[in-house]
């Protein structure tokens, strides 16, 4: 393979990686539903904080799915709260291209979110949290955040999925276990026992894998569409578009695969303040399912 063919490869997968965390998650055969329950201990994969609520297993102990809160019954209007998530994507190989100055991070970003005062979820990968430790750090030990796990390596838990490659069944706990090893060297605290799949891909082998970790795993049902977007207005509106009470919205922390995700938050976040939306943890989201 020429230097040409395989740079242009690299780039092809890594627009692949990025793109799936931000698009219509592969649905498996048969989604786990499980009743929300409190808090129960979590795995070894899964250090949390005090107040952080699961899900009850799914059917057969399966790992539960949450997606956004349940909405109102008869088409009433729920309580206007609404979660954004965002992504820390970096893959096990991209070590060699933060060397060179590519940068995973979005510093700007998170000091927006605090200015605003918007509460949020940070899905980290254990790669991102080596990377930029001193950042992973402050993200995790401000009270204004709570860190998800987003595996180490970002690499797929199931096969066909954006063309990631693919983490072997026997090691999916390992990988996920690794990133909250990541996490504790950096010395994130606010962890939740929540995660999130690389391209938002699983089935039901994939949730069997992974439920002695005794994880919730999270998905979305807003897509922002902020991965390699150009245009934040154009992300910003469909991220307004898509909003309603108890969703929750996934978005990047990633300044070189979605340069305009800060600058589409200028819109979002007075916008749907003025709409009424309040704006919580996807914690307070499903410890609100379990409270009801």
């Amino acid at each position: 393979m020429t230097i040409t063919a395989r740079k242009l490869l690299t780039v092809a997968l890594l627009g692949a990686a990025l793109t799936a965390c931000g698009s219509d998650p592969a649905k498996p055969p048969q989604q786990a539903a499980g009743k929300a329950a409190p808090s129960a201990p979590a795995g070894a994969g899964a250090p949390k904080t005090a107040s952080a609520a699961t899900l009850a297993p799914g059917p057969g102990g399966l790992t539960p799915v949450f997606e956004r809160a349940p909405r109102s019954p008869q088409g009433a209007q729920g309580e206007k709260v609404v979660a954004l998530s965002f992504d820390a994507d970096m893959t096990a190989d991209q070590g060699p291209r933060a060397a060179g100055g590519e940068r995973f991070d979005n510093p700007e970003l998170i000091a927006d979110l605090k200015r605003m005062k918007v509460p949020a979820t940070v899905f980290m990968t254990g790669r991102w949290a080596q990377e930029y430790p001193a950042e992973a750090r402050a993200i995790g030990t401000d009270p204004n955040f709570e860190v998800g796990n987003h595996s180490y390596s970002h690499y797929a838990f199931k096969t066909d999925c954006y063309g990631l490659p693919v983490v072997e069944k026997d090691a999916m706990r390992a990988d996920v276990e690794n990133a909250t090893a990541q996490f504790k060297a950096a010395g994130v605290t606010n962890t939740v026992p929540y995660f999130r799949f690389p391209g938002g891909c699983y089935d039901d082998a994939t949730l069997r894998a992974l439920a002695p970790l005794k994880m919730t795993a999270v998905q979305w049902d807003v897509v922002s569409g902020d991965a390699f977007a150009k245009d934040a207005n154009a992300v910003a509106e469909q991220v307004l578009a898509g909003v309603k009470p108890g969703s929750l919205v996934v978005m990047h922390c990633t300044r070189s695969a979605a340069p305009v995700t800060d600058t589409a938050l200028q819109r979002i976040v007075p916008e749907l303040r003025k709409r009424g939306y309040r704006f919580v943890k996807v914690s307070d989201l499903i410890r609100g399912t379990a409270q009801h």
